[in-house]
């Protein structure tokens, strides 16, 4: 049996050894891209693969686990195994990751609880994930003959909290789910952080998350340990070598020269894990939020992350750049030439049917009627969009309408008029309307859009985060009393529902959808100019978000989303484009 342990050194067998790792998310990216992306990374000259372990995905909702497919971790890490990587997990219930709730899922909001922390209520629901997900990875480890060499404990806990209780309860719930591989946190590299979100005063390995500034950085995580009685090796737990991407705001791009001279300086003082080495694509509406004072800023589709591997898994020019440095820091290291990939321009189909989500409401779904509104948490899984409908008594006169309190983008309509849409800013703002001479009553319906809750920050816990309407709709100075509730998840049940011949008005939020023919399939680019704000669905599968407001244009389909013969695409179009064809290009779009 193999053994890995941490004395002033990692020592593998007994033996010193340096860990040269790349992050790569297994929930980013279909299974078969997996030993592709893992070969090349250990052709990099790495020796390991490091992944979190989003709690949201794998337990979607309350007591209902889910590891298939794209989610099956434990095929994922026997991949990395197969190819003689070893593994570092990090199954923490936080991860950020620019990843939706940092992993929290949604359901947890519908219960008052403190997150991050000894809260019982919390707690529980940590307990109860863990019994399934741990006992899982126990035979992975390596202590058992698996390629898993160490786990995390808590993600960036000292930039959130400092009650050490928590992070103690989450270690002891750990090791009595089987875990007895090194446990570490990981934090950013200034004492405040490591004093509040570490446990090495119980023996908790200590790691760092930076990108640049090594020895800087690895001078204080070396007093710190130190202070502590530790002589520790040094480990930059994520190596930011590029970013992610805001929507209306430019791309971020890191020089790859820059960032080879970084990595030979950080292997000179100890050993890292480049974040990310493949960042891939946050299908459906997995992507997260950022949050800068009062606004909610969230993330696009595209995980591109400008990391050695582009979305679509093909090594950069930074890939060799980085891989020379590897080869001069650590000369001894197995490299090879990196798989590439085609890329496929499949063609361009026309929009074939066309409905407006207002003339189909009650064919989707049965409303859920309750006396004030739910928010989406309540209604629904917590993600993608929720329609209300209410009547409002019709006055004959102008009056005023105010939503209060709501979460993230509404679109407003009066009698199947629009009359705004409110975001970020405009939230809450107040309109005038008026119904039609002929009627005692006023239709108004509110589309609202979760566009992804905060991953990082104060604003983990904040109001902001329970979607959907919060507050209630006033119609004057009164807050109106009985909504219907029509989640919109966009679920293949729902998408099969959908009767294309109900009626067509592309001023209201619109399905369209196109059927077509492929002889040959391969990964390539949905190309969204020309479109306003929506989601793209190909062969049921939810590829995630277009916007306008760029910086990304196109929309990542790996080849598995794909068939030979025939393939359906339908797109959800919110902001009154209308759709007249689907372009497949072989780069993505940006800006």
């Amino acid at each position: 049996m193999r053994t890995f342990e941490i004395k002033e050194d990692f020592l593998l067998d007994g033996k010193p050894i340096k860990l040269i790792s790349g992050a790569i998310h297994y929930f980013r990216m279909t299974p078969a891209q997996w030993t592709d992306s893992l070969y090349n990374l250990k052709a990099l000259g790495a020796n390991t693969v490091e992944t979190y372990i989003p709690w949201n995905l794998h337990e979607p909702r309350e007591g209902v686990y889910d590891f298939e497919g794209m989610k099956d971790i434990c095929a994922f890490v026997k991949q990395a195994q197969a190819l003689g990587l070893m593994v570092i997990l990090r199954p923490s219930v936080y991860i950020c990751a620019e990843w939706e709730f940092g992993g929290l899922p949604a359901w947890l909001l519908n219960e008052p609880m403190r997150l991050r922390s000894t809260d019982p209520r919390f707690m529980a629901k940590v307990r109860n994930y863990f019994q399934v997900l741990l006992p899982k990875l126990v035979p992975l480890q390596i202590t058992h003959g698996g390629p898993v060499i160490m786990m995390q404990v808590e993600n960036e806990y000292g930039s959130y909290g400092m009650e050490k209780a928590y992070l103690r309860q989450t270690k002891e719930l750990m090791e009595e789910c089987g875990i007895d591989v090194p446990l570490f946190t990981s934090d950013g590299a200034w004492e405040e952080v490591l004093d509040a979100g570490t446990l090495i005063e119980d023996d908790v390995f200590v790691t760092g998350n930076f990108g640049s500034r090594s020895k800087e950085n690895a001078a204080v995580m070396k007093e710190f340990m130190a202070k502590h009685g530790k002589n520790w090796p040094i480990m930059c737990m994520e190596y930011w070598d590029g970013w992610f991407n805001r929507w209306g705001e430019p791309i971020i791009k890191r020089d790859g020269q820059d960032l080879a001279n970084e990595v030979k300086e950080m292997l000179a003082v100890g050993s890292l894990n480049l974040y990310m080495f493949h960042g891939g694509t946050n299908f459906g509406f997995s992507n997260g939020c950022s949050a800068r004072g009062a606004l909610d800023l969230p993330q696009v589709s595209s995980y591109d992350y400008d990391a050695l591997l582009t979305e679509a898994g093909e090594p950069t020019d930074k890939y060799y750049q980085v891989q020379k440095a590897i080869k001069e820091a650590c000369p001894e290291v197995w490299q090879a030439k990196p798989r590439t990939k085609q890329l496929a321009a499949l063609g361009t189909f026309p929009i074939e049917n066309s409905v407006s989500l207002l003339a189909i409401k009650d064919q989707l779904m049965a409303p859920q009627e309750n006396m004030y509104p739910l928010t989406m948490e309540a209604a629904s899984t917590g993600y993608g969009y929720l329609l209300y409908s209410v009547q409002l008594k019709n006055y004959h006169r102008e009056n005023k309408l105010k939503v209060v309190e709501a979460s993230d983008r509404l679109h407003i309509f009066t009698d199947g008029q629009l009359q705004a849409i409110q975001y970020q800013e405009t939230l809450g703002e107040e309109l005038l309307i008026q119904g039609a001479p002929d009627k005692e009553t006023i239709e108004l319906d509110v589309l609202v859009e979760n566009l992804g809750r905060v991953n990082y920050g104060f604003k983990l816990n904040g109001p902001t985060q329970a979607k959907g309407i919060r507050g209630g709709i006033m119609q004057d100075i009164h807050f109106h009393q009985g909504y219907r509730h029509y989640p919109l998840t966009l679920s293949a049940e729902q998408l099969q529902a959908i009767d294309y011949q109900a009626g067509k008005n592309p001023t209201h939020p619109s399905f369209y959808q196109t059927t077509f023919t492929l002889i040959e399939v391969g990964d390539t680019f949905i190309d969204c100019r020309g479109y306003g704000k929506g989601v793209v669905i190909v062969n049921g599968i939810n590829l995630g978000r277009y916007w306008q407001r760029g910086p990304v244009h196109s929309l990542y389909c790996p080849k598995e989303f794909l068939k030979k013969g025939s393939n359906e695409v339908v797109v959800f179009e919110t902001d009154g484009v209308e759709i007249k064809e689907l372009v497949f290009c072989d780069q993505p779009v940006v800006e």
